[in-house]
């Protein structure tokens, strides 16, 4: 019979930076898809599309994206913090 696995535990300030950096990889993703979106929106029932809105919406979402970005880039800058010897902290 095996004995029961440790749980395994990584520093917080790892554990931060790792989700930031996985958010930094998904937003092109995410912008992709949002920028998608609109030709999944019915047109009207008279068959045009109004072009003003969809213009709109996408440099709305490009401006959410650079101030995303923007907001990400300063936190994945700094180098990932040293590891240390959880033993000691007792």
């Amino acid at each position: 019979m095996k004995p029961p696995r440790q749980p395994l535990f990584v520093a917080p300030d790892t554990y931060r930076l790792r989700r930031l950096m996985d958010a930094a990889r998904m937003l092109p993703a995410l912008g992709v898809g949002l920028m998608v979106l609109p030709m999944l929106w019915a047109p009207d029932p008279g068959g045009t599309r109004a072009t003003s809105t969809d213009g709109i919406y996408l440099f709305a979402i490009w401006g959410g994206l650079i101030a995303a970005a923007a907001l990400l880039a300063p936190r994945l800058v700094r180098p990932p913090p040293e590891p240390r010897d959880l033993r000691d902290e007792g």
